[in-house]
């Protein structure tokens, strides 16, 4: 008992020799859970502490915290939370995981927990001294700490380099600081098998033997690692994956791992894997056979499709060569490769006009497939082969034009590109680099690899010294995003002039528009995964297609960073007391005004989603996948329907399992109440009890230039004039289908299922905006009752053929988002169905829409337009703001 390993929180953990493995609970993580990153940026401390309870009632032994974001104060965060959990006793009887990759937020939830914690983690990768120095102060607060397998020269990727590095810390730990041993736990490293490289082959193999190693050679010392490591490869097929895990931690435990972190939603029970799959799956794992790889890849197809075996059908060798190309790549098939790109040779001016043609449209197919969940990275790394056999063919071809250029005196032209591959200073996470650098290697690229823990001196000067035409940066951890800003800057200091590409689990599209893109003037492009490297490298390096391809990131960036491409057209306006003389004269009278049948507000806390099945307009959902057309009638399109008929057969099946399961809730909450035009352009909202004020709606006019008899219009002018005597009416609404979305995407986003996650994202949505227009038919039919006979389709309705309207705040009839605001405080929408506003004024969850109800006759839809500076101080002053706050929010709008 001297040497066991104990840990406590309100209750005493003991892990000795027969201890069972210990679950570490990993949804109090920000960098892995969604829901729990936004309750914590939203300060909702209160659910937080609920996500903290589940996993304890769910069985976890140890609970991670983890406050790493690049928008977040982890430190404040951390210290917050963990002393909220140290109220809680049923939260806090565990032990906690105090997790970080910041030392400044390790020792200041040190100073926060009860009980024995473990840190996680420290490392070598800046040296004995500060590795010691850590030690030391996690040992005086009495903890147990993770160890990395890394040190001053990077991550340890294989046996010899795993005990090397653990062999060095557990003897200056407990040499140095006489650290007790049994609190000494390692991270040996898992990473992914069955990649394809055959480098990889034996990751799990070399992990096991590490464990025994140390547990056989550094007495009392424990092992502990991230699981779900093991299977990335096979990302998108959850059998395989389930079995994966659950064959690695039974070896692993066999060999004498502690503890780590498991997600129990892809954990099969070890005996109950059918014997076929765990035979194919130990394959790899063991690495038993040279074709383990292929051979589970082609069986995880049977697991799947139940198709037959690619290979036996050629009638796809019937079609044009180039079709015959990109099915070669997109398949993996080696055997006509050669013939097939002979004959493109013989069709085209050049070889190169080959690679950079049909070659590359293929591999564009490949990296829409992966990047949309259907391929595995084991095919792409197939794919890149197979480009490579293309390319060897065509080289010998190529050479010999490059002797004629020069016989004739033609400057050669550089067809070969040269990338330079670093994973930014401080951060030692290099698979996904390496996994780039092989497919760009196999597309005929040469790569340069700094390694990991690059300062920006050191990548400029490499850069400099090989002549680069690209830099290409990796980072896993949230720091790495400030690093790479940083690179950029320097860039642009030293006056480089080549392309920059970012990739990495943290970094995203936003972060590289809103970030970097403009400390750097040359090309910045984020690369979403391994399969679009190299068309993203052909289009960057191509003397042709570099400077197009640059305008349109550059172009699509914009869009991100605030409507920049309209910013500074400008139009005719007119005066706003002008513009206020030209609103259009309508009638407010019985005719045009009905009493509604329910004022006040209400709620609608639960609704089946079945109901809102028959009211989804289905085309923007295509849009969201990038086939545009009209449905149905893009179900048959000749180019994407076969396509599109697929993704809708995903769609429905998962929608009827959303349905089913009831994971994903709709509500709703709305309110009618009498109300009056006032200001000339304001809506006055009166108490359905007394018709006293109790909040005002502000409207904005168009102010541009039209014809004569063209009415300028704002949306007040559906509303009756106080000034009238008649009592008028608007409604507002707060609409949901996203309640438990977070928890949904979350579990197929830690599935590696980017596929599925997608989905459910986008129906979520679609359910939101047919939950609006279903609850508002139910308005005009039965609350309001201003059109109780009305019967249209669904197809009329997406069509709007119907009385009233229902413009939301942010759309072009009223583009200020302020005014949720005001919607959202008279519903009640954060306290009654838990929506809620950030603060840019997005609603959450996601799937959500929000608005007004008009029931005039004559409402209708408009766009605001372009507005002048004078309108803007009017409606400033009406609101009570700064006419700077009014400026920011309305800044599309402004002719100015």
């Amino acid at each position: 008992m001297k040497n066991t390993l104990k840990l406590s929180g309100l209750e005493p953990l003991e892990v000795g020799p027969n201890t069972n493995f210990v679950n570490v609970g990993e949804r109090c993580n920000v960098t892995g859970s969604r829901k729990f990153l936004r309750l914590i940026k939203e300060n909702n401390y209160d659910a937080a502490l609920e996500v903290a309870r589940e996993q304890v009632e769910g069985g976890a032994q140890i609970l991670d915290v983890n406050m790493d974001e690049g928008m977040l104060d982890g430190k404040a965060a951390m210290v917050t939370f963990l002393n909220l959990i140290a109220a809680e006793p049923d939260i806090s009887r565990i032990p906690i995981m105090i997790d970080s990759s910041k030392w400044e937020i390790l020792e200041a939830g040190l100073k926060c927990v009860q009980g024995k914690a473990v840190v996680n983690s420290i490392s070598l990768k800046e040296g004995e001294t500060n590795f010691l120095q850590q030690a030391k102060i996690i040992r005086r607060f009495g903890a147990a700490v993770i160890v990395m397998a890394f040190d001053e020269n990077g991550q340890a990727d294989s046996y010899e380099r795993r005990i090397e590095i653990c062999k060095r810390s557990y003897d200056l730990l407990t040499q140095r600081l006489q650290f007790p041993p049994q609190d000494i736990i390692f991270d040996p490293n898992i990473f992914p098998v069955g990649t394809g490289m055959e480098e990889h082959r034996q990751n799990a193999l070399d992990f096991f033997r590490a464990t025994q190693w140390i547990r056989e050679n550094l007495p009392h010392a424990h092992v502990s690692g991230g699981v779900s490591n093991v299977s990335f490869s096979f990302r998108g097929n959850d059998r395989v994956r389930e079995a994966m895990h659950a064959s690695f931690l039974y070896h692993g435990i066999q060999h004498g791992l502690t503890m780590g972190i498991v997600n129990p939603a892809q954990l099969e029970v070890y005996e109950e894997i059918p014997k076929d799959l765990l035979e194919h799956v130990e394959d790899v794992l063991l690495d038993r056979r040279e074709d383990a790889t292929e051979r589970l890849l082609e069986f995880a197809e049977t697991l799947q499709t139940k198709e037959k075996k690619e290979g036996k059908n050629l009638e796809w060798r019937e079609k044009p060569v180039q079709d015959r190309l990109s099915y070669s790549l997109v398949k993996g098939i080696m055997e006509f490769i050669e013939e097939d790109t002979e004959e493109a040779r013989q069709q085209y001016d050049r070889p190169l006009h080959v690679i950079e043609g049909p070659l590359m449209d293929g591999m564009n197919v490949v990296g829409d497939l992966f990047g949309s969940g259907k391929m595995f990275l084991p095919q792409v790394v197939k794919s890149a082969r197979v480009m490579k056999k293309a390319v060897a063919y065509l080289l010998p071809y190529m050479e010999e034009e490059k002797k004629q250029m020069q016989r004739a005196g033609v400057a050669e032209k550089r067809t070969k590109g040269r990338i330079l591959m670093a994973t930014v200073k401080g951060d030692v996470h290099d698979i996904g680099k390496n996994i780039v650098s092989v497919v760009l290697a196999c597309n005929n690229f040469e790569v340069i690899d700094l390694g990991v823990m690059v300062p920006a001196e050191k990548i400029l000067q490499a850069a400099r010294e090989h002549d680069v035409d690209a830099i290409g940066l990796s980072g896993l951890i949230t720091p790495s995003l400030d690093e790479m800003v940083h690179v950029a800057k320097e860039m642009e200091r030293q006056q480089f002039d080549i392309p920059l590409l970012i990739g990495g689990a943290t970094t995203s599209r936003a972060h590289t528009a809103v970030k970097i893109v403009e400390h750097y003037h040359a090309p910045v492009v984020h690369v979403l995964d391994a399969s679009r490297c190299v068309p993203v490298a052909q289009q960057l390096l191509s003397d042709e297609h570099r400077e197009a391809f640059h305008q349109n990131i550059l172009a699509d960036y914009k869009k991100v960073r605030e409507g920049y491409l309209n910013r500074n057209i400008s139009k005719k306006t007119v005066h706003l007391e002008e513009a206020r003389e030209k609103r259009p004269v309508l009638e407010f009278s019985a005719a045009t005004i009905k009493t509604p049948n329910k004022l006040g507000v209400h709620v609608i806390a639960d609704f089946p989603l079945s109901e809102l099945v028959d009211y989804i307009d289905w085309t923007p959902f295509f849009q969201t996948w990038e086939l545009h057309g009209k449905f149905p009638k893009i179900l048959k399109d000749e180019v994407v329907g076969e396509s599109a008929q697929k993704l809708y057969d995903d769609a429905r099946m998962k929608l009827t399992e959303l349905i089913r399961n009831r994971a994903l809730r709709a509500a709703a909450v709305y309110g009618i109440w009498p109300a009056n035009r006032v200001n000339e352009d304001d809506i006055q909202v009166l108490s359905v009890e007394n018709a006293s004020p109790i909040a005002t709606f502000h409207t904005l006019r168009q102010q541009t230039e039209k014809a004569a008899q063209a009415p300028q219009l704002a949306l007040a002018d559906f509303i009756a004039p106080k000034e009238s005597g008649v009592t008028d009416y608007i409604g507002a609404f707060a609409v949901t289908a996203g309640l438990g979305l977070d928890a949904i995407v979350s579990r197929y986003e830690q599935q590696h299922d980017d596929y599925n996650a997608i989905m459910v994202k986008a129906l979520a949505d679609r359910l939101a905006e047919a939950f609006a227009e279903k609850l508002h038919e139910r308005i005009r039919k039965d609350y309001w009752g201003y059109a109780h006979d009305e019967n249209l389709s669904n197809d009329a309705l997406i069509k709007e053929r119907y009385q009233g309207i229902r413009p939301a705040p942010g759309y072009p009839a009223c583009p200020d988002h302020l005014e949720k605001t005001t919607i959202f405080k008279l519903l009640g929408a954060r306290e009654k169905i838990g929506m809620d506003l950030t603060e840019s004024l997005a609603m959450t969850p996601a799937a959500s829409v929000s608005g007004y109800y008009f029931a005039h006759p004559e409402s209708k839809y408009f766009g605001l337009g372009k507005i002048a500076k004078d309108q803007v101080i009017d409606y400033a002053k009406r609101k009570g703001i700064t006419v700077e706050t009014a400026e920011k929010w309305l800044q599309p709008n402004l002719n100015y």
